[in-house]
């Protein structure tokens, strides 16, 4: 059986860290965002983790 291969877009818009953990990107960043107060676009800039209930679906996806 062949290997499976891992989802290149998915690869795009995650990075591993050191830690093993996934780093993900905020979404709702930049559509409609002159309506957004300051302090909500502030912290969406912030990269965050996949949530625990993700993270297995997610590893399985970009495995190589």
């Amino acid at each position: 059986m062949p290997k499976m291969k891992s989802k290149k877009a998915l690869m795009k818009r995650i990075k591993i860290s050191g830690s093993g953990k996934l780093i993900r990107h905020s979404a709702y960043t930049s559509h409609l965002a002159p309506h957004k107060t300051h302090k909500q676009k502030r912290h969406l800039r912030k990269a965050g983790t996949v949530h625990p209930t993700d993270y297995k679906r997610i590893k399985y996806l970009i495995q190589k």
